[in-house]
Parts: structure tokens; C-alpha cells; sequence
């Protein structure tokens, strides 16, 4: 779950950076007031700190996502 949490922020974090780079519009900042504002600069972050997790995506292999039950 926490993976599919990360890969959709990631996701988000895409899409305002390819509104920032096609429109210099950045939905984040718009929302929360300001690239400045301390609630932007969380949302930045915890994006950032995602994009850094889903980074481990890539090294896991298919056995490393079963589940066995006790």
C-alpha cells in the first residue's frame, strides 16, 4: 500500500512539473500559497521523499511482493 501511496505522489509531482515546464503554472503553489509558503514546502518534500522510494521500485524483483501468510 505505502508503495502505490508513493508511486501516485510521484505521479502528481510529475504532472505539476510538466505544468510548471508547459505553462510556468505550478498547481502546488497555487493551492497553498506561494512556492514559499511552509505548507508548499511540505508538499514538495513528502512528493520529493516519494519520488526517492519509488526509486527502490525499480531494484525490486516479482519474488520480493509475495505475501506468505503464517
Amino acid at each position: 500500500m505505502f508503495d502505490k501511496i508513493c508511486l501516485l505522489l510521484s505521479i502528481i509531482g510529475s504532472l505539476n512539473w510538466g505544468l510548471v515546464g508547459l505553462f510556468r503554472f505550478d498547481l502546488v503553489a497555487w493551492i497553498f500559497g506561494g512556492s514559499d509558503a511552509i505548507l508548499s514546502r511540505i508538499i514538495y518534500t513528502v512528493i520529493a521523499l516519494a519520488g526517492i522510494w519509488c526509486i527502490s521500485l525499480l531494484f525490486r524483483s516479482e519474488d520480493d511482493n509475495i505475501v506468505v501468510a503464517d
